[in-house]
């Protein structure tokens, strides 16, 4: 896949995704572009898988299709444990159908109430698909997944992120997500430890040589 011009589209309409994406594959010589930024429709593909591994192949490959590029896609959500993994797959419709972001937050805060801290406990978990249905991945997708372990507080601290980052507090940070400078965020977030591994077998499909391409 060697060429002057080498485009990869985030199967992604999410802005807070796209730009955490997108600082991730700094250094990989690519233009990246959004599916609303590549220059044609691209339909909205049903999250109807039972994983997150499932949700991100079937945006991969749809948008790559439609795109006629390779495309990278991203599912992901929180795992609470008490939960029994919930909200999981439904994370960004826990509270229903396009449900803002303090929604979903107010309706995990309900569910865990009266729960002490020792039973908060709960993960991040990303899965990253790249597919590249006209080219030389055609049925087939390569996937990686990345966790993050913290617990959920009773409250919301901070005030960036995105989704239920103002909630997670990670233990190995000592700060909720939404605390977190989006630079220290990237570098041990689950979709970081997921783009970590990612990263390489994209530069090698590309064919790239740069200083993020060897792992």
């Amino acid at each position: 896949m060697s060429g002057a011009k080498q485009v990869l589209v985030f199967a992604t309409r999410n802005r807070g995704k796209l730009e955490e994406l997108r600082q991730l594959l700094a250094g990989l010589a690519i233009e990246v572009k959004a599916v609303d930024e590549w220059g044609g429709e691209v339909p909205e593909v049903e999250e109807d898988g039972d994983t997150f591994a499932a949700n991100a192949a079937k945006k991969a490959r749809e948008v790559s299709a439609a795109t006629g590029l390779p495309a990278l896609a991203d599912d992901s959500g929180l795992e609470v444990d008490v939960l029994d993994g919930a909200p999981g797959v439904r994370s960004a419709r826990y509270s229903g159908e396009g449900a803002s972001d303090e929604a979903n937050n107010r309706a995990l805060l309900a569910a865990l109430a009266g729960e002490p801290a020792e039973r908060r406990g709960a993960r991040f978990r990303a899965c990253l698909a790249l597919a590249d249905e006209g080219g030389g991945l055609a049925g087939e997708v390569i996937l990686e997944e990345g966790a993050c372990e913290g617990r959920i507080l009773e409250a919301p601290r901070g005030s960036g992120g995105f989704g239920y980052d103002p909630l997670f507090f990670s233990e190995e940070l000592g700060a909720t997500f939404a605390e977190l400078g989006i630079g220290t965020k990237n570098g041990a977030s689950h979709r970081a430890r997921a783009m970590q591994a990612m990263k390489p077998r994209i530069a090698a499909y590309f064919r790239l040589a740069g200083p993020e391409s060897s792992g």
